[in-house]
């Protein structure tokens, strides 16, 4: 049981909340803040919803969401359109695909999950760039991101354990 007891999945909570807490963190991390000339690295912090969402139920309104979501990242930093939209519903469809074998499993293993599922999230969104400009993007500055995408794995675990009771035909 989670800690929180359970929570009705009102659409307006388990997906609108999580939705511009994203786009919050998203522009909070964009600031021109330099700390001993480093900027803040720049997560995905869309992938802890796509991961979440996933594992709380499968919905056909979640990956309408992670489509906004996308959209959202497209424009903000300035990518082609779709890019993002497509690595997180490649995202949420490996999670649900997987969803079975992630049930049960240990927080570091879920740990383990998510950074799998970012990886081939961030995989899949390399190659679409590669293939859009027909250039490389830096393999550094994407396992750089991944790095940091992959820290964010507490929040979509307090995501799962806030809403995991919440629909009544797994009880």
């Amino acid at each position: 049981m989670s800690m929180s007891g359970a929570r009705p999945l009102n659409p307006a909570r388990w997906l609108g909340v999580p939705m511009l807490m994203c786009i919050g963190a998203t522009m909070a991390f964009a600031a021109p803040i330099r700390i001993w000339g480093l900027q803040l690295p720049e997560p995905v912090f869309a992938m802890v919803p796509a991961f979440a969402w996933a594992m709380i139920r499968p919905s056909i309104m979640a990956p309408f969401a992670l489509l906004v979501l996308g959209l959202f990242l497209d424009i903000f930093w300035g990518g082609p359109t779709g890019l993002w939209g497509l690595s997180l519903l490649v995202a949420y469809a490996m999670v649900l695909i997987l969803r079975n074998a992630m049930t049960g499993q240990s927080r570091p293993m879920m740990w383990a999950w998510f950074a799998g599922v970012t990886a081939i999230a961030m995989i899949a969104s390399f190659l679409i760039t590669m293939l859009d400009s027909l250039a490389m993007p830096s393999l550094l500055a994407v396992f750089w991101q991944f790095l940091v995408t992959a820290l964010l794995f507490p929040f979509a675990h307090r995501l799962v354990d806030r809403f995991e009771d919440a629909d009544v035909r797994f009880r």
